[in-house]
């Protein structure tokens, strides 16, 4: 955990629970959620209202945050910077205790559950120049364009593959490069990271609540270990290296 963040300017442990169907009267269901979540982290300390979402929040500490969103259709809890990877844990396996109870989960609500690694790399500069020559230079694709005459616009790798015979256990490794065609034309590029996600999921149907628990146990598994020996060493750490930060 200590060596991601040293990677990354931010570092982040994301979960999602998506629902198959609404849920009825997700604001009034949220504060009695919210409210137990509180009791439980005292660090909470507003609700804030997006588009289509409301947001559990703690105060920001020194780049370090917590929150949980409800939308109809889903419930996501996330940690940005921990000190330690088990409390970003601990709020996810928190709201998988408290959500089923609290918004009346069946087996039938849950479409799957994910888990996310998220490591942003501050680069002030052309982007997807960057992840091409480093992730993909010499290979089929980036013979496609020629950076010198053609500008590049879009170069966003990302890869799945399963983690199990019955492909309902997932892996998925996306690099998102946030470079716009305005900063490639300028050649003034803005102080904007290079995202990469690590994400893992479990897809539905389950057989019953109480399963949530070992499968977050097992979606933990699986991303330290890809993130470890893959997605760190093969992605995050050549492009620290390029960005240089």
């Amino acid at each position: 955990m200590q060596s991601f963040a040293t990677l990354c300017s931010d570092f982040y442990v994301n979960q999602k629970i998506s629902l198959s169907v609404d849920l009825p009267k997700a604001e009034e269901l949220a504060s009695e959620l919210f409210e137990r979540i509180r009791r439980e982290i005292p660090e909470f300390e507003r609700i804030r209202p997006f588009d289509g979402e409301l947001s559990l929040e703690t105060s920001e500490v020194d780049g370090r945050y917590k929150w949980v969103g409800l939308r109809p259709r889903s419930i996501s809890s996330g940690s940005v910077n921990p000190n330690h990877i088990e409390d970003s844990y601990g709020l996810h396996r928190l709201v998988l205790e408290l959500a089923p109870y609290y918004l009346s989960l069946t087996p039938l609500h849950v479409e799957f559950v994910e888990l996310v690694y998220g490591f942003d790399l501050s680069a002030r500069q052309n982007r997807n120049n960057v992840v091409m020559q480093t992730l993909l230079r010499n290979s089929p694709l980036a013979s496609l364009a020629d950076e010198s005459m053609e500008p590049l616009l879009d170069v966003q790798p990302r890869i799945g593959f399963a983690l199990n015979e019955a492909c309902d256990l997932q892996a998925f490794v996306e690099v998102k490069t946030r470079t716009s065609a305005s900063e490639t034309a300028t050649q003034v590029f803005q102080d904007e990271p290079i995202s990469v996600f690590l994400t893992v999921r479990k897809n539905g149907p389950i057989q019953a609540i109480e399963e949530l628990e070992e499968t977050f146990s097992r979606l933990a598994g699986h991303i330290e270990h890809i993130a470890e020996h893959r997605v760190v060493p093969d992605i995050v750490v050549p492009l620290h290296q390029a960005i240089g930060i």
